[in-house]
């Protein structure tokens, strides 16, 4: 996934590790994916022994805050539009998040993005 991140594209800014996870704000890619030199430093709580100089395990992209969304869309309420949509049709019946293995970035199409901003918007859907 990293290797398809562009300078300029738009991104969600997710709360993972917390009580109640879910998208808090927008980003933007503002430096394409490089190796996380973390990992090489034994000091630095994201070191990781079996990652190698010459065939490094993790990578990082720089991104930017666009802003934050008026009202934080939680993941429950992401799943259970989720299972709406997947019987009915909708934008979200298709989401990565909940349709292929969990990794810490997935893509979304463009109506889903809009949608999940839509969500998080004051007036919301």
């Amino acid at each position: 996934m990293r290797d398809r991140m562009r300078v300029g594209e738009s991104g969600f800014f997710y709360h993972s590790n917390c009580k109640e996870p879910g998208v808090a704000g927008i980003i933007r890619v503002v430096k394409e994916g490089y190796v996380d030199h973390t990992q090489f430093d034994r000091k630095d709580i994201h070191y990781d022994p079996k990652s190698k100089k010459d065939d490094p395990k993790w990578f990082m992209v720089d991104v930017q805050l666009v802003r934050k969304l008026d009202r934080f869309v939680s993941l429950s309420e992401l799943k259970t539009l989720f299972k709406e949509h997947s019987t009915s049709g909708g934008p979200l019946a298709k989401l990565s998040l909940f349709c292929s293995a969990r990794l810490s970035v997935q893509p979304v199409t463009k109506e889903e993005f809009d949608y999940i901003v839509e969500l998080g918007t004051t007036s919301g859907k």
